[in-house]
């Protein structure tokens, strides 16, 4: 496993225990994210602040599908589950596209789509 595709990994186990030290720890301190129709924010400050969603509680189960890596980018294909503060599962199909500098994330981009209870997986 290359130190960038490691990196990701350590990143995503942190989402999956809402560790936000472990999360930071993996990013530029000018780390972009976007969630395309969501939300764009720039910096670790702002990063932190939507590490939790609003209208989520705990943290969300990710499960890698698969990963490549081309020079210093890595994608995945992710799936998941996140539960509202109303008790509501949400399920959802992930690609996300990690810009890598120095080892660390430096961008980080995302197309989130919601499952629906009859969609495959």
């Amino acid at each position: 496993m290359s130190a960038n595709t490691e990196t990701v990994e350590t990143y995503l186990d942190g989402f999956r225990k809402g560790d936000h030290e472990q999360i930071l720890s993996c990013l530029t301190d000018d780390i972009e994210w976007t969630v395309y129709g969501a939300f764009h924010l720039t910096g670790k400050a702002a990063y932190d602040a939507a590490i939790d969603g609003p209208g989520f509680i705990g943290p969300p189960r990710l499960e890698v599908v698969r990963m490549v890596e081309q020079g210093d980018t890595v994608m995945a294909e992710l799936t998941g589950s996140a539960t509202r503060d109303n008790g509501e599962v949400m399920r959802m199909s992930m690609a996300e596209v990690f810009v890598m500098r120095g080892g660390k994330i430096a961008e980080r981009r995302a197309w989130v789509i919601e499952l629906k209870e009859n969609d495959f997986r």
